[in-house]
């Protein structure tokens, strides 16, 4: 197939397109390799998929936030399916930063929307996040639940995109999958996320930020299982035959949980942590922040009894494999 991957320079599109790029396929990755994180470590993914893919993988840089810029882009180039993970992505960040969620999250999803209408897209799969569920106090959070009362900006971007993402399915009849992804880590991460932030501060002996005075609980899942449950649901667009899909849509449109269906203790992690480290992590108890959730869990019945999804690295063996990541890019 030929896929056209956004944000493909970011932790899921890269080691997504590496995985398309391993099993034969061609990929288009666009990134506009903003400075949210450090752009060499976005520039370093973009080189290792060059490297791995040769000739059937090709790198756009540009904001797909601009329709025009977008259009004048994939002018003259031909993809059958797309994977939208691109997005401005924290939760505490879009409450310093509103402005640049709505122009990412929601213009950019729109324009992305429009891409795969006027392109006759097969099917397109599309990042949400597991910060949809919000205040709900039910565990594991399951698709069918109600997500009325997001706590985040970030997390109302992502409601409002399933949102459009279901008109455009019923009014183009557009397959559409979107995934609520529930706290992703593992080799080549973002250094904004949790586990990258607590592996610098131990191995350098600062003190670890723990909110919520570290009673705070997290559907840890390893990248591999997040990019085999991209790929399962890449390969099986929905059917436009009128029945319920997960998430409750009779349109082409479906909704997954992609977690490790856990819900681990925070500090159970720190203390994987420390002995990956080889060390005792400082720990700083602080207050809940604001837009934060005290915990998450991912109910996966449907995108497991539908595709055979099944998350295979728990955190006993994913996190030293981080650490081990994290020396190994680090020199150290």
């Amino acid at each position: 197939m030929r896929i056209l991957i956004t944000g493909a320079a970011g932790f899921i599109g890269a080691a997504l397109a590496r995985q398309l790029l391993a099993r034969g396929d061609q990929v288009i990755g666009i990134d506009n390799l903003n400075d949210y994180y450090q752009v060499s470590l976005k520039q370093t993914r973009r080189a290792r998929l060059t490297e791995a893919g040769g000739n059937r993988f090709s790198f756009i840089q540009q904001d797909f936030a601009d329709p025009q810029g977008l259009e004048t882009a994939l002018a003259g180039l031909e993809f059958d399916r797309i994977v939208h993970l691109g997005a401005q992505a924290g939760v505490r960040y879009s409450i310093e930063n509103p402005h640049s969620y709505v122009q990412s999250n929601l213009v950019g999803h729109l324009n992305m929307l429009e891409l795969a209408r006027h392109r006759q897209i097969g099917h397109m799969v599309y990042a949400s996040s597991s910060s949809v569920y919000g205040g709900n106090r039910k565990l594991p959070f399951a698709v069918d639940d109600r997500v009325d009362h997001p706590l985040s900006l970030y997390a109302a971007t992502k409601k409002a995109d399933e949102l459009m993402s279901e008109t455009y399915a019923h009014l183009y009849r557009l397959p559409l999958t979107g995934l609520r992804f529930f706290t992703v880590y593992g080799p080549w991460g973002r250094p904004d996320m949790m586990m990258w932030i607590f592996t610098r501060k131990i191995l350098a002996g600062e003190p670890i930020p723990l909110f919520n005075h570290g009673d705070m609980y997290r559907d840890f899942t390893f990248i591999d299982d997040i990019v085999s449950g991209v790929i399962a649901c890449l390969n099986n667009p929905p059917p436009d035959d009128g029945a319920e899909k997960a998430g409750g849509s009779t349109k082409p449109h479906r909704l997954y949980n992609i977690g490790n269906n856990r819900s681990e203790h925070l500090m159970k992690v720190v203390g994987l942590l420390e002995e990956a480290c080889g060390r005792k992590a400082e720990l700083e108890l602080l207050p809940m922040q604001p837009g934060d959730v005290q915990r998450t869990y991912a109910d996966i019945e449907a995108i497991r009894g539908e595709l055979g999804y099944e998350p295979a690295t728990n955190i006993e063996d994913g996190v030293p494999r981080f650490v081990e990541w994290f020396h190994q890019y680090h020199g150290s």
